[in-house]
């Protein structure tokens, strides 16, 4: 049976850091999959979360394309919006297939799931100055295209090709 860990997030945009944990596990924690649970899934067009669940995994794919990681190493799945508390963990894991490891940096969601009886890994801090969503989209909604740097290339150019900075623009806009 293959050795997995759960990332779970929301991945507005999907970004270095969320592939830099994915990396971290899989060379540190020698897992053999990760599995991505998008969360907030049936929100999209928001502030907050602008981009659909489809488009999220499009960007997670793209990216292990782009850092030349199998796609068969990893697993996606998606989840509505949802309150955090203990009874919404069997939830949760009703969506992804079993998993060894639960990644998170959220100590309330460490809390819920280590609770719960699960192995809960906290993963370094990856550059998370820049590669936070928050910030990437504050960049798009303020023109400046250093936002590229934060995600791999062909995240960047989908971003650009479904209209994503203009839709994060005009989600922002106070007219």
């Amino acid at each position: 049976m293959a050795l997995r860990a759960l990332l779970y997030g929301r991945f507005q945009p999907f970004h270095k850091g969320h592939l830099a944990i994915a990396k971290w596990a899989y060379n540190e924690l020698k897992v053999d999959e990760m599995v991505f649970l998008v969360g907030m899934a049936s929100e999209s067009y928001t502030p907050r979360n602008p981009f659909t669940a489809g488009e999220r995994i499009e960007m997670i794919r793209l990216s292990y394309k782009d850092e030349g990681l199998p796609l068969s190493s990893m697993i996606t799945a998606t989840i509505h919006t949802l309150e955090t508390n203990i009874g919404s963990v069997v939830y949760v894991l009703s969506y992804v297939p079993k998993v060894d490891y639960i990644l998170t940096r959220n100590p309330i969601i460490a809390k819920i799931f280590s609770d719960a009886g699960l192995k809960v890994v906290r993963p370094p801090s990856f550059n998370r100055e820049s590669w936070r969503g928050e910030v990437i989209r504050r960049l798009m909604v303020e023109g400046n295209d250093s936002w590229k740097r934060s995600v791999t290339p062909s995240v960047a150019k989908f971003i650009e090709e479904i209209g994503g900075v203009e839709r994060i623009r005009m989600l922002n806009s106070k007219d």
